[in-house]
């Protein structure tokens, strides 16, 4: 990880000091002409002291040293005490040339190089020093020519070439020229680099939000009037428009260190002013997002952190009284989840005091004391979010944990995050910041619900349930007069769409209920729509000045046929349905876990179970993204491998019966039509999906059960008894890898 940001600091380097010193030669040449201001001056040393800071932090000294004795000669002709003539040009262009190629042993190898410039430090210091042309002859610097046309002797090293120097007529030996190659030669880093003003990509974004608009538009329009030609071409604008999209938004994504590389720094100037010792480690350094969301946590990050280390972190001798080091940890972690970004920092200091965020709240008004007598521990660590409530003994410029975090709360549900605090007195601070990785264009499932169509962005979704009719009164229970789901042997709060919009629902009571089961800063829930759509990319606008108030919606779209829906926000249902309070969720959960540990040594498994080939089998559902049926016409071959048009891309499909060598391999159809129709299983690994056909579809289980590995079975992970049926796991990888 360290050597992947090193090399792409380096490249960075490459590239910025390439780019600087093409200016500053055409900066040289406008002095040489006479054109030189004090703009000129400014932009050729701010150059050069770029390239040399930039290379003392990354450790290359040689790159430094010679940078060194340029700036310092720049100093003097920026300060008008030493004139500009064609021998002092002359050097400054050899002097950029000897950084040129420094950067270019850098691009190659992470080195600047071998090459001796200590003759060419010597000159630029004798430049510096005002030593004259002549002087410098004697003492044998030999590389700038005297007032006559006779060229002056070089030292034995040194190459001699004698050319013309302008109208002055100074003569000079001149910088080694490069040689020829007629081999054709790798573009550097910074011909392959090019910067683009960061409004000039966001137009393109949202030109291309648009594009998905209409692309929607477009596709929906092709499903209502079936034509051949038609659908080949929409089919290929859909393609090309997901292609282009993908492409703009990694235009937009940057890795997280860019903003992680300040706190170092940071840390150390407060463990200084504070007497504190603080070790940092950052993990996830790679991690991307939209530059959008870069800059809105850059703010909420700096200020949890700076609170960390105030007042989270003890000083040395408070750590060592109570047994720990005198050197603090602060971590730093970031990872994708779910299509989602998680933040975490941790720290090992004294923790949140519960007890003393109560009593601050209830000073402070914030809640009354009824109220807090019924507050679980994590409710009350999150009091700290409410505005005014500090555990800080006293006021710093540095400020304590719970200054100004109701801001950093605001500022991140702004952007469609949340924060989540955990702590142990005495021991450790856990804050969880989860954020979406774009704000322009996100996967959503529609729904409706009064015959209106909702968004609701495919990061808080977990899976979708469809009751029967019938069903519906013997699955629904309903405790504290609350309804609940029982899901796999877990309780599931319901919320009904429709009471929290106050709509009318379409649904009667013979039709299915469906089931969209979401997540909200850690907790499950279901939401009860009238009918489930379809999963699309959306591009999400920002709501009006009249509707910004309402916490349920997040933004609004523009759907397929021109009608605008609005985006729920999944956090702000949950809070306006005053879903499960801890304690109750909590006894829920021990009940859960009681059950769970009668299984012993037993592991718990969420599987899909299907049919292939006439054997039973279980999938892991963290595989599992959709579950389709197809015609079996719309089976297509790429060279040797299956494959099927799948949402304007390619998928490779696998006959899991056939790959498995299971017997009785024939696909089932479905009754009372005259095409089959394939059951296939649509796979998420990490790079590409991947489409397993089988028999038949049966149910989503969720076993604690031990599954006995089986030797000599390529795919199969193991066996195990499943609804009292023995049931082959599979090896998602290793089937894909087994026809790849």
């Amino acid at each position: 990880m360290k050597e992947d940001l090193q090399q792409q600091l380096l490249t960075e380097l490459v590239i910025e000091s390439l780019e600087g010193l093409d200016a500053f030669d055409q900066e040289l040449l406008a002095m040489e002409r006479g054109e030189q201001n004090e703009d000129t001056w400014n932009n050729t040393f701010r150059i050069i002291h770029t390239i040399k800071g930039s290379s003392g932090c990354l450790g290359l000294g040689k790159v430094e040293t010679v940078a060194h004795a340029g700036e310092s000669l720049l100093t003097v002709l920026r300060d008008g005490k030493l004139a500009p003539d064609t021998r002092i040009v002359s050097s400054l262009l050899r002097y950029s040339d000897a950084l040129r190629q420094m950067m270019a042993r850098i691009e190659e190898t992470g080195e600047p190089g071998s090459a001796d410039h200590s003759q060419l430090i010597h000159d630029l210091q004798a430049l510096h020093a005002g030593i004259s042309a002549a002087s410098q002859a004697e003492e044998g610097f030999g590389f700038f020519g005297s007032d006559t046309d006779t060229p002056v002797a070089a030292p034995v090293s040194t190459p001699v070439v004698t050319a013309k120097a302008g109208p002055a007529g100074n003569e000079f030996p001149a910088p080694e020229l490069p040689v020829v190659s007629s081999a054709p030669s790798r573009p550097s880093v910074s011909e392959n680099a090019i910067r683009v003003d960061i409004g000039q990509i966001d137009r393109l974004m949202n030109l291309v939000g648009e594009l998905v608009l209409a692309r929607n538009q477009i596709v929906q329009y092709a499903g209502q009037h079936p034509d051949p030609a038609l659908l080949v071409s929409v089919q290929r604008v859909n393609l090309i428009t997901s292609e282009l999209q993908e492409s703009v938004m990694k235009t937009r994504m940057q890795p997280i260190g860019n903003i992680w590389s300040k706190i170092p720094r940071m840390i150390r100037d407060l463990c200084l002013e504070l007497g504190k010792d603080v070790a940092l480690t950052m993990e996830g350094n790679e991690t991307e997002l939209d530059r959008t969301i870069i800059e809105a946590i850059k703010d909420p990050l700096t200020h949890i952190i700076r609170n960390a280390i105030d007042h989270g972190i003890e000083q040395p001798a408070q750590r060592k009284a109570a047994g720990k080091s005198g050197q603090g940890r602060l971590g730093l972690r970031a990872f994708h989840e779910g299509g989602q970004v998680n933040i975490e920092i941790r720290d090992d200091g004294a923790g949140i005091d519960g007890e003393q965020v109560l009593r601050k709240a209830i000073q402070r008004g914030a809640i009354g004391q009824d109220q807090a007598a019924k507050l679980s521990p994590r409710e009350v660590l999150n009091l700290v979010f409410l505005p005014g409530v500090s555990t800080a003994e006293k006021i710093t410029n540095v400020s304590g944990r719970g200054v100004g975090m109701d801001v950093v709360k605001n500022n991140i549900e702004k952007i469609g995050g949340s924060v989540d605090i955990q702590s142990e007195r005495g021991k450790r601070t856990v804050i969880r910041i989860r954020i979406p990785l774009t704000l322009a264009i996100i996967p959503a499932l529609v729904v409706t619900c009064g015959g209106d169509r909702y968004a609701i962005p495919a990061a808080s979704l977990v899976e979708l349930v469809r009751i029967e009719g019938d069903q519906v009164d013997k699955f629904v229970e309903h405790i504290h007069s609350a309804p609940m789901y029982r899901l796999r042997g877990n309780l599931l709060p319901l919320v009904h769409l429709a009471g929290e919009l106050d709509v009318l629902s379409l649904r009667k009571p013979e039709d299915a209920m469906f089931l969209v089961v979401l997540q909200a800063e850690g907790q499950q829930f279901g939401l009860v729509v009238d009918g489930v759509n379809d999963t699309e990319e959306i591009v999400v606008k920002p709501l009006g000045t009249e509707m910004k108030g309402l916490a349920v919606f997040a933004g609004a779209t523009i759907m397929g046929d021109g009608k605008v829906a609005l985006i729920l926000d999944i956090l702000g249902l949950a809070r306006r349905a005053a879903l499960l309070n801890d304690d109750q969720q909590q006894a829920a959960q021990d009940l859960t876990d009681a059950k769970l540990a009668a299984g012993d040594a037993k592991e718990t498994h969420t599987l899909l179970v299907a049919r292939a080939g006439g054997n039973r089998i279980g999938i892991p559902l963290s595989y599992v993204a959709r579950l389709e049926e197809i015609p079996a016409e719309r089976i297509e071959r790429a060279g040797n491998t299956e494959v099927v048009q799948y949402r304007g891309r390619i998928m490779n499909v696998i006959r899991l019966g056939e790959v498995l060598g299971y017997n009785n391999g024939n696909l089932s159809t479905q009754t009372g039509s005259d095409i089959p129709l394939l059951r296939l299983i649509v796979c998420a690994l990490e790079t590409k999906n991947i489409g397993l056909i089988v028999d038949a579809i049966e149910d989503i289980v969720e076993e604690t059960t031990a599954i006995e590995r089986r030797k000599g079975h390529p795919g199969i992970l193991g066996s195990t008894v499943i609804q009292q049926r023995v049931t082959d796991i599979i090896d998602v990888e290793h089937v894909v890898g087994m026809v790849a």
